[in-house]
């Protein structure tokens, strides 16, 4: 097992470790329900809390032709020399407000998103100065409401304008894309309406002379149970990482898929207290009877959801225990029943469920939230340590 080393001592408070080879092997199963389609693994928000840089390379020996990003700062990272992705594996990023690094972008051959002519403007700008053509994926707003440009007569204004950039020579059209709203919802009539709006704004841009290399509007959960919407590319992000997009999808084994990420911490302190002690601000809970308290090094500074105080899981020797009180900033107290682990025990807060420890989808749950939330969230403070790097397992 290669593992990267972690800040001196940061072990002993907590880590998030990041295993490599699940992450290939979710790379590999969706690659399996993609019908054929190319695959952009979606590395944005570091890679939703796991590390951009080792999960791009990972998703790269899996057979991921594509990186995808959010913004152009993410894009830049992965084409950095010490990132280590291939030159011939193509980086989009979709995220752009005026002003951005549009010319960094094109220089570092970079795959850029435009919704508007604002930023048509800006990118055949910036590749005027670059001297060379941008590689541009034209975005449609098929009923999602975000970016993307509106069908009609923006659509049409869109694509004329971006037809007679690439006639100058400033860009290429090298995709045309959408997002869903509701793909994990399933059954959801926005579903089948996004699909037939975007074919429809493929079709006129096509008509108009438009022939880009990839169609792509398939995210997670459509990449997983809509074949019919996997087009040349599909974009899955948080099954990489073995989050269930919904549980009204399945859970990661029901879908073939196994989390990426453990994140455990060591107990901080151990000590027996009477029945009746107040714990944690506010004093929300109080000891039933002589017990003991562990306390654990973790909170919402490092990521743990607030809003999962006094129901929070966590895996102690064993036995599932429960967040007693409020989640503070910097740790969380937890009752053990009596049991009395040493200091430095070891406390799983979720992880892929082998041990009979949490998952994400617990701590979700608990705090009222999605999956993504729980892992994209965990701080700078807990050190990612990769595990069985390289392309073998």
């Amino acid at each position: 097992m290669n593992e990267t080393v972690a800040p001196a001592g940061a072990e002993l408070r907590a880590r998030a470790e990041i295993d490599l080879a699940a992450l290939r092997a979710n790379v590999r199963a969706l690659r399996e329900r993609a019908s054929g389609a190319a695959l952009m693994a979606v590395v944005k928000a570091d890679a939703y809390g796991h590390g951009a840089a080792a999960c791009a390379r990972a998703a790269v020996e899996a057979g991921a032709t594509w990186l995808g990003t959010a913004t152009p700062e993410e894009a830049l990272a992965l084409r950095a020399p010490g990132a280590g992705v291939p030159d011939h594996v193509r980086v989009m990023c979709w995220l752009w407000t005026p002003g951005g690094p549009w010319r960094e972008a094109i220089e570092a051959d970079v795959d850029v998103s435009v919704s508007g002519m604002w930023a048509l403007e800006e990118v055949t700008r910036a590749a005027r100065l670059a001297g060379r053509p941008a590689r541009v994926h034209l975005e449609t707003d098929t009923g999602l409401g975000r970016a993307g440009c509106q069908p009609g007569g923006d659509w049409a204004e869109l694509v004329a304008g971006a037809l007679r950039a690439e006639a100058e020579g400033l860009l290429r059209i090298t995709g045309l894309w959408s997002h869903f709203a509701c793909a994990d919802e399933p059954g959801h009539p926005s579903v089948a309406a996004q699909l037939s709006r975007f074919r429809e704004m493929i079709a006129y841009a096509e008509g108009q002379g438009l022939d880009p290399e990839v169609r792509h509007i398939a995210n997670s959960p459509a990449t997983l149970t809509l074949p019919e919407s996997h087009f040349d590319l599909v974009r899955p992000g948080i099954a990489l990482y073995g989050v269930s997009p919904s549980p009204a999808i399945g859970t990661p084994a029901d879908l073939g898929l196994r989390p990426v990420m453990t994140l455990t911490a060591s107990l901080a302190l151990v000590k027996q207290v009477p029945g009746g002690h107040g714990v944690g601000y506010g004093l929300h809970y109080v000891t039933p009877g002589a017990t003991t308290l562990g306390l654990v090094p973790l909170g919402y500074a490092d990521g743990i959801p607030r809003h999962a105080s006094s129901a929070g899981p966590v895996l102690v020797e064993g036995k599932w225990r429960t967040v007693a009180g409020r989640v503070a900033m910097d740790q969380f107290t937890v009752d053990l029943g009596g049991d009395l682990p040493g200091a430095g025990a070891e406390v799983v807060l979720f992880g892929p469920g082998d041990r009979g420890e949490p998952t994400a989808e617990d701590w979700a749950q608990a705090a009222g939230t999605i999956g993504y939330e729980i892992v994209t969230r965990i701080g700078s403070r807990v050190p990612r340590v990769h595990v069985n790097e390289g392309s073998g397992t």
